[in-house]
């Protein structure tokens, strides 16, 4: 039974499999699996005669952080990020609507990689990151793999976690400072080009505090946040409370408002699952080319695309990817178990 993963762990492979509709697969990248999914299951089922397909479709990340204490190779943490945080290209602009955070992680992917640079940036200021920065992992949060209410119960006070913070302090991704010119300097000098011009980057900030201010709800990425904070649970532990990011009395300064310090994040390309894998048949039976099943061998979870060399598509669903991996390993399991 094959169980190995997909190919997020091989930069090589990713990029040769990268689909041709989201143009050139970026240079650099960080890895979001360890570096055993590295795709050789699948080769090595290939040469035994299996068939593999829709190797194209992959779903990766674009919210990728370095991780400050790495546990493999290139080892990144996606952010999970709430709705306020402005989204910005390596050059300062703006992302389009509706590509907020948290709303469209393939299409933010495919505006990063269209930008022709392999990055992008959150700018927002340190109440925002309390509130509405949380990190994907079971490590990064150890408040629910422990089942800890107590500890959970903590997000609800001021400040990040202590894992985001731990992010803050150490991880070479953040940056913050106490105006905008400020932030702007220090993004360039991490990335080691002069791309994001303070002054720019200061009227994009300011347009958006305007329509915080004015309250018309014409910016449709403050409208949503609006809209997120009718749930409680978002709008007790989720979703910072709708703020001007720069000194309302005088945000032609530039200066932090009543948030905090502001914030930068650069964020990477993170790679993470592969939607294609090995065919299999409804008993999870890799099948040859010619569709036929390869005698004795089976393929489950993501080498099997999470059903059957495919089943989600060219996109899925946040959270849909577990399911294919429980059902495909119970099915498999009750036929390789019937058939012995």
């Amino acid at each position: 039974m094959v169980a190995s993963g997909g190919i997020g762990g091989n930069f090589d492979l990713v990029r040769q499999s990268w689909p041709a509709s989201w143009g050139s697969p970026p240079q650099h990248m960080i890895a979001g699996v360890p570096d055993y999914v590295d795709g050789s299951g699948l080769k090595i089922t290939e040469a035994a005669g299996g068939r593999v397909i829709n190797l194209d479709r992959m779903w990766h990340y674009p919210e990728g952080i370095l991780n400050h204490s790495p546990v493999w190779s290139h080892h990144g943490i996606r952010i999970l990020a709430g709705p306020s945080s402005l989204w910005l290209d390596a050059r300062g602009k703006r992302f389009p609507v509706p590509l907020f955070p948290g709303f469209d992680a393939l299409g933010a992917l495919r505006h990063v990689v269209g930008s022709g640079y392999d990055y992008s940036w959150f700018v927002l200021d340190q109440a925002t990151l309390a509130a509405e920065i949380a990190l994907s992992g079971s490590e990064q949060n150890g408040d629910l793999t422990a089942k800890n209410l107590r500890l959970l119960a903590g997000r609800m006070r001021p400040g990040p976690t202590p894992e985001v913070r731990a992010f803050q302090e150490r991880g070479v991704d953040f940056v913050s400072a106490a105006s905008v010119l400020e932030l702007a300097a220090q993004m360039n000098q991490l990335v080691g080009e002069h791309l994001v011009d303070g002054e720019s980057l200061r009227r994009v900030i300011e347009a958006r505090d305007l329509q915080v201010r004015s309250g018309l709800g014409k910016d449709p990425q403050v409208v949503a946040t609006a809209a997120a904070r009718r749930f409680i649970g978002d709008r007790l532990m989720r979703v910072v409370a709708p703020h001007e990011l720069l000194d309302p009395k005088d945000p032609g300064a530039g200066r932090a408002g009543s948030g905090g310090l502001l914030v930068a994040i650069r964020l990477h390309v993170l790679t993470r699952k592969t939607l294609g894998g090995l065919e299999t048949d409804l008993d999870g039976r890799v099948l040859r080319p010619d569709g036929s099943a390869l005698r004795g061998v089976y393929a489950v979870g993501e080498a099997a695309g999470f059903g059957g060399g495919g089943m989600h598509g060219y996109r899925a669903l946040e959270c849909t990817f577990l399911g294919g991996c429980l059902f495909t390993g119970r099915v498999t399991g009750r036929a390789l178990a019937a058939s012995l």
